[in-house]
């Protein structure tokens, strides 16, 4: 009986390490332009079996409606996009967006949070979002499809069960993201460049 006793605790004690780590984190901040994009990044010492992201900022059309996207911050692969999920948290209202996930395995990530309609433009981060090269604009004078003139720019983001989490400190422009992808395209050229000139 002593000796199950033992093991019982121990593996207490284990589950308990395994999430000893795991916080929570809430960031928030104001955007500036509709086609803003605004980057959180985290991170996963082993792979977790309930990890959230979400936003609870919508605050029933007080301010903008957010798209979000979880990505892989090594490869810059898109994981999944979400409109609306209200559902994932209290606080939440009816546009408010994110993930709870059931398993994502250890690695770092990037959650990025956009104005709707300003979806990825592709699989990898590097293709930019459907807004990019638009000229900005303020979001007091920008008319949010869906969502009417003038909504608020306050965001919120809110992380449980990761490791370590921060944001970035100023919403990345559209014009970030292009010259990522312009700078990825020539990187690739230069290498194509250069394996043809060694055959």
């Amino acid at each position: 009986m002593k000796k199950i006793f033992c093991s019982a605790l121990f593996c207490l004690a284990l589950a308990g390490a395994n999430t000893a780590n795991a916080a929570a984190f809430t960031f928030d901040g104001n955007i500036a332009n509709h086609n803003d994009i605004v980057t959180i990044n985290f991170s996963l010492i082993n792979d977790a079996n309930n990890v959230k992201v979400w936003t609870d900022s919508f605050q029933s059309a007080t301010n903008f409606d957010p798209i979000t996207a979880l990505w892989n911050k090594t490869t810059g692969a898109l994981i999944a996009q979400n409109d609306d999920n209200a559902s994932i948290a209290p606080g939440q209202t009816w546009y408010d967006s994110g993930f709870a996930l059931d398993f994502l395995e250890a690695g770092d990530y990037l959650f990025t949070v956009a104005t709707y309609p300003n979806f990825a433009q592709g699989s990898n981060i590097f293709d930019g979002f459907q807004l990019d090269g638009q000229t900005p604009i303020p979001l007091s004078q920008w008319t949010q499809p869906a969502n009417g003139f003038n909504m608020g720019t306050y965001w919120r983001v809110n992380l449980e069960g990761v490791d370590s989490a921060n944001v970035n400190a100023v919403p990345v422009p559209a014009a970030v993201w292009l010259f990522g992808s312009g700078l990825m395209g020539l990187l690739g050229f230069n290498r194509k460049r250069a394996q043809s000139l060694a055959a």
